[in-house]
């Protein structure tokens, strides 16, 4: 594809995607269930040890602005908060039963790039997304850590992400499986993190999204491996055995998606 010069895919489209993803995949601590191990011991910390004592919260309403104050300080676009639901757990016995609360965080992907898709500058937009991912994870673990409490970052791992960022109040599903914020659209990576700290949820919010859904269909209609649903209604068919049923949507052949 270089050497044809194919938009989209020249040296430095293909230079560009492949550096989008390397803290994403050689920074190991940005997934990392425990603290992570500092390569020196920072001169302002003086040898201080944060984690072994728990900072005293008596408003979890508070410590909310504080989390979601932070994550945006450390690159979250946005962030909402919610109780665990463990029917979106892989498997339940994963996270133990103290880790009650969810920091769901969705951070924007350049526009342009994702504009591209599928050539490689979209790619090189979605590996920023998950690098920036492992930073943001790696400084919210710490950040709890530091108040003495436990975190356990997560990113396509562990949970599915859409229904929890939902149920923090991220956004709305739509016709093509994707979450829709009201500011970015579908144009967002999202990560979480499990923990014990206390927090107040946040609500789930409509925007009319699903009504929006009903009458449009140009995803599906322009879905080139017609894997989105052309029906008006959502349903509880699934399209494939890919599928997690039990849940009233349009569902996704994503499985002809991947082929294509």
């Amino acid at each position: 594809m270089i050497r044809r010069g194919k938009p989209g895919h020249s040296r430095i489209d293909f230079a560009l995607a492949y550096a989008s993803w390397i803290v994403h995949d050689a920074f190991k601590g940005g997934f990392s269930w425990r603290r992570i191990k500092p390569y020196r011991v920072p001169v302002d910390t003086l040898g201080v040890d944060l984690t072994k004592t728990k900072y005293e919260i008596k408003d979890p309403e508070k410590m909310s602005m504080y989390a979601k104050r932070a994550a945006e300080f450390f690159g979250a676009s946005f962030v909402g908060i919610c109780k665990l639901d463990r029917n979106w757990l892989y498997a339940e016995d994963d996270i133990p039963k103290k880790f009650e609360n969810v920091i769901v965080m969705a951070i924007e992907m350049d526009s342009e790039g994702i504009a591209t898709s599928p050539e490689a500058p979209a790619a090189a937009a979605t590996g920023v997304g998950y690098s920036k991912m492992a930073f943001l994870l790696a400084c919210m673990g710490e950040f709890i850590r530091n108040l003495g409490y436990d975190a356990i970052q997560s990113g396509n791992d562990t949970a599915l992400s859409i229904p929890l960022a939902i149920d923090a109040g991220l956004g709305e599903l739509r016709r093509n499986g994707l979450l829709i914020t009201p500011k970015y659209g579908p144009r967002v990576r999202l990560c979480k993190i499990f923990t014990d700290l206390p927090l107040k949820p946040d609500d789930p919010i409509e925007f009319g999204v699903k009504e929006f859904c009903r009458k449009c269909k140009l995803c599906a209609r322009f879905c080139e491996a017609g894997a989105i649903s052309m029906n008006d209604e959502p349903s509880f068919e699934i399209k494939c055995r890919s599928n997690n049923p039990g849940v009233l949507k349009w569902y996704v052949n994503v499985e002809l998606c991947y082929l294509f």
